[in-house]
């Protein structure tokens, strides 16, 4: 008896991953560039919220800072820091100097300045995300030689890609604390309103 029930048992294990497979869907192919194409989505979505959020954040509160600490950006300087940065990351992994001529975070204008600029910095560096590969990610660039450190060291472009990804990500963290500070919603969560499950 126990021999039929291990048998039955047997032949029903080896059933389910045969029933499994003749009934999942077809899965479609992997991209041709995995790793360029995550780097790809994961700036496009970040950078609409950095856009979104230069465009949306009141005008009259684009002065304000969170806490006291004197060293503390207002929302204009921290904006000014992420369109600082994109120039600067990306002119770097072009291999070109940087084209901006304006320190945005020391002199910040007013919202439809920051705006604009927020927008000319995120369209200066789409074209080098989307044409990102796995293999051109890996030529070597070497960053400008920083002020009293001597030559950088050659690095493969899609480090530098990722490093201002990864700036992007944490400096929207800090505009999302600015938003909810403000009783304001942030882009990433705006979907939420369409039952959405994300909350930032």
């Amino acid at each position: 008896m126990r021999k039929v029930l291990l048998g039955c048992c047997l032949t029903a294990m080896l059933a389910i991953p045969a029933m499994a497979q003749g009934s999942s869907a077809p899965q479609s192919a992997p991209p041709a560039d995995p790793f360029a194409s995550y780097v790809k989505a994961a700036f496009k979505t970040n950078a609409g919220y950095l856009v979104k959020s230069a465009q949306e954040f009141p005008d009259d509160k684009y002065t304000a800072k969170l806490g006291t600490q004197p060293e503390t950006r207002t929302f204009a300087a921290l904006i000014g820091h992420v369109i600082n940065a994109n120039y600067f990351y990306c002119s770097v992994a072009k291999g070109e100097a940087d084209p901006q001529t304006k320190d945005y975070e020391k002199n910040p204008g007013t919202k439809a300045e920051m705006a604009a600029a927020m927008q000319a910095a995120i369209d200066y560096c789409t074209p080098l995300y989307e044409a990102l590969t796995d293999a051109n990610g890996m030529q070597m660039v070497t960053p400008p030689a920083a002020p009293g450190r001597g030559p950088a060291r050659p690095q493969p472009r899609v480090s530098i890609l990722v490093r201002n990804m990864a700036h992007n990500n944490e400096e929207y963290g800090n505009i999302v604390g600015y938003f909810r500070a403000n009783n304001l919603v942030p882009p990433s969560s705006e979907h939420q309103n369409q039952g959405g499950a994300r909350r930032n």
